[in-house]
């Protein structure tokens, strides 16, 4: 009986196909929006996860100031000396970097590029998780006597040389000076926040200290913690360090952040997941319209087909046969706008993936949630005329023209 039920629901579907194609058309917009738009924010979360990776591992980052945004309190910046501070009392920290950062123009021959110079030392690499795709970084004598030698970023390179994929060894003007090319960073690609990572110029600290910055601030320390080490531990040996060194007292908030790597990722993923369940029950929104397309358009087709229900009942139907008639009929409509919703978010989610640079991630979940839900529109929006049309009087029914 049920294979019979689905050959005439199937049979008067492929009567009306225009029709029905327009009635499952806001199912099959509903089910691929909600899948694109879940897909495409699982692959920006991976995006965000493998940036804050690439930043470093075990990474701690130490800023002057109360916080970010408006309404920050901005605080003293760090001195070298803090720096050796940390990297001698703070047993856990294995690498320590200090950072100061300077914009500048970069020149070369008749190209020139609006850059950032970030003056540091060598252990900025580890630290940052860099690989220095040719060259090499500073050396201790390049730090100590604050030489002009500089490692370049690959935006820099592209802008500054053109085709000439390896400048070591060439000369580029910051400013006032020149300073000698000794290495060419690996490409990273936009970090989590949109920048370009790769527009950089990294020099020796006491060089930009001395030639740029005129003064021995640090705007920040990047700090790797050993393996063995708890991270917790030592971000609060960094706070009693920092508190005891900017005589701070005790009823006084400290003027610096101590962040890491885990609360960045942890910060940006939680936004990125409530945006894309916004987004999700936005786009879920048009499942309902579409399945008051399915109502809509079944409580038509009762009326149109009033006759041959009051012929099935006249000759021996059950109601509960003339109801599962018509719910299986607005199933299959709403089944099959999930189907084509599921294929058409798939080639969506590829297509926009690539053109957004995010990685593409296929979610077997979503798209089971999707298509079940579909289908159960059809059965709570096709009940109400399925109902109506196995409650009609045989004889009314049949006097209806």
């Amino acid at each position: 009986m049920l294979w019979n039920t689905l050959l005439l629901a199937l049979r008067s579907i492929r009567r009306n196909l225009m029709r029905s194609f327009l009635t499952v058309l806001g199912i099959v917009i509903g089910v691929a929006a909600v899948i694109t738009m879940v897909t495409l924010g699982k692959g920006a979360t991976r995006s965000v996860t493998e940036q804050i990776a690439s930043m470093g591992s075990n990474l701690v980052i130490v800023m002057p100031g109360q916080r970010f945004g408006p309404g920050a309190v901005p605080g003293a910046p760090f001195k070298n000396a803090d720096a050796e501070a940390v990297r001698s009392q703070i047993a856990g920290a294995r690498l320590v970097a200090p950072i100061v950062t300077q914009g500048a123009t970069a020149v070369y021959q008749a190209n020139n590029w609006s850059t950032v110079v970030t003056g540091s030392s060598d252990d900025y690499f580890e630290v940052g998780n860099w690989e220095i795709a040719a060259g090499r970084g500073f050396t201790e004598a390049e730090e100590r006597a604050g030489k002009a030698v500089c490692v370049i970023g690959e935006t820099v390179r592209e802008k500054l040389f053109g085709r000439l994929h390896n400048p070591v060894g060439s000369e580029i003007r910051i400013r006032q000076f020149a300073c000698e090319v000794i290495g060419l960073l690996k490409a990273k690609g936009q970090s989590s926040m949109g920048a370009d990572q790769d527009d950089i110029v990294v020099m020796p600290l006491r060089t930009v200290q001395r030639r740029m910055s005129g003064s021995q601030d640090v705007s920040r320390l990047s700090i790797s913690v050993k393996d063995s080490a708890s991270i917790d531990a030592v971000k609060v040996q960094l706070a009693e360090l920092l508190r005891e060194r900017r005589k701070l007292d005790e009823n006084e908030d400290d003027d610096f952040r101590v962040m890491d790597t885990r609360q960045i990722a942890e910060t940006l993923t939680a936004t990125t997941r409530i945006l894309t369940m916004l987004l999700g029950a936005v786009a879920a929104v048009s499942l309902l319209v579409g399945g008051i397309g399915i109502m809509n358009i079944m409580l038509v087709s009762v009326t149109e087909r009033t006759r041959e229900i009051g012929i099935r009942l006249a000759i021996g139907a059950l109601e509960r046969e003339v109801l599962l008639q018509f719910l299986i009929e607005a199933v299959v409509l709403s089944s099959l706008g999930g189907l084509v919703g599921i294929a058409l978010a798939t080639a969506a989610s590829i297509g926009l993936s690539s053109l957004m640079s995010l990685p593409y991630l296929f979610d077997p979940g979503i798209n089971l949630l999707s298509f079940l839900f579909s289908a159960a529109i059809g059965v709570v929006f096709g009940y109400f005329p399925a109902r109506r049309a196995a409650g009609l009087n045989p004889i009314d029914a049949l006097r209806h023209e």
